[in-house]
């Protein structure tokens, strides 16, 4: 291999394997420093940060548009910031994946030369800088599902919990703990916003900002109008059940009228075909070895021999010894 070859693995892979290590080290440094501070019973006063990792994320924030910045923060905010990829992290990351993947382009180019790798070298270059908002994306989608689903059941606990005769926060925080999935997740975190001082509305509002579900959006802005004008919760909370009972039994039905469209190509694909190879196969089988026997003159058996009709006699039946073959 050329030394400029070396050359350019060496400058490639070595940042990236430094960006890897201080990543690692930030990490466990972060854990220890919030062990400790929890073993003294103190706050946390930061440390999470190292020097090396704050002018990585400086120099990713200088390369990262605002636009894109935002854009990124929706899709983390949609997906439930998953702890092991902060904003931060994720804009470091996306340039890493890209030039890991342009170095081996390279490598591969340099044996190798032709327009069509070259492009292909830019599409995938392009391609691993945003593998991890297709990531984002198609995680933030399954739990928007997910909290869509879990929603009629949600309001349904709420609305036992305050007829039962506990307040509106308290049948959150009990349907926030007896509930398994992203809906309890986002309920309890909105108890916390509260917890810490922040206005009930601004964590309603907060809480519709954090999902895509028009559903929770639509029950959220309820909330909202009926805190601030006075309306009593039970009667809110029992016309959105009884409104998310009903889109829920449309939102089946709308699935179920869509089944016949869905089924159709794998019957036209798999089936059809299959059922016209057992109802046309023995006929095609037959029409090939019909078509394959010889065709020439019809032959005789006349007194014990066998002998080919000679031409310009098919019109008439042969006597015993006429016509060659027969001795």
């Amino acid at each position: 291999m050329q030394p400029i070859a070396w050359a350019i693995i060496a400058l490639t892979v070595l940042p990236v394997a430094y960006l890897a290590w201080s990543l690692i080290v930030a990490d466990r440094k972060s854990h220890l420093i919030i062990q400790g501070n929890l073993s003294k019973g103190i706050e946390a006063r930061g440390g999470a940060h190292t020097p090396q990792n704050m002018d990585l994320e400086r120099f990713a924030r200088k390369l990262t548009p605002s636009g894109y910045e935002a854009k990124l923060d929706r899709l983390l905010a949609l997906a439930g910031r998953p702890a092991s990829m902060p904003l931060p992290r994720l804009l470091v990351a996306k340039p890493a994946i890209a030039l890991v993947v342009a170095v081996l382009m390279m490598l591969m180019l340099s044996r190798m030369s032709s327009p069509q790798l070259i492009l292909l070298a830019f599409f995938s270059t392009g391609l691993a800088y945003f593998v991890p908002d297709l990531l984002l994306y198609s995680r933030g989608q399954e739990r928007q599902k997910k909290i869509q689903l879990e929603l009629p059941n949600t309001l349904d606990q709420m609305l036992i919990a305050v007829e039962a005769g506990l307040g509106f926060e308290s049948a959150m925080a009990r349907a926030g703990q007896n509930g398994k999935g992203p809906l309890a997740e986002e309920l309890i975190r909105t108890l916390q916003d509260m917890q810490v001082g922040r206005s009930r509305r601004d964590a309603y509002l907060a809480l519709a900002d954090r999902s895509s579900v028009q559903d929770l959006r639509s029950f959220v802005r309820a909330i909202v109008q009926a805190d601030a004008y006075g309306i009593a919760i039970a009667k809110v909370l029992k016309a959105q059940a009884r409104e998310m009972r009903v889109k829920r039994r449309q939102r089946a039905e709308q699935k179920a009228m869509k089944l016949p469209v869905l089924v159709l190509f794998p019957l036209l694909l798999f089936i059809f075909p299959v059922i016209f190879i057992v109802i046309l196969g023995p006929a095609v089988i037959n029409i090939i070895e019909h078509s394959r026997r010889p065709s020439g003159p019809r032959i005789q058996k006349e007194s014990g021999c066998w002998r080919p009709e000679p031409p310009g006699t098919e019109s008439r039946d042969l006597k015993p010894g006429e016509g060659p073959g027969c001795v």
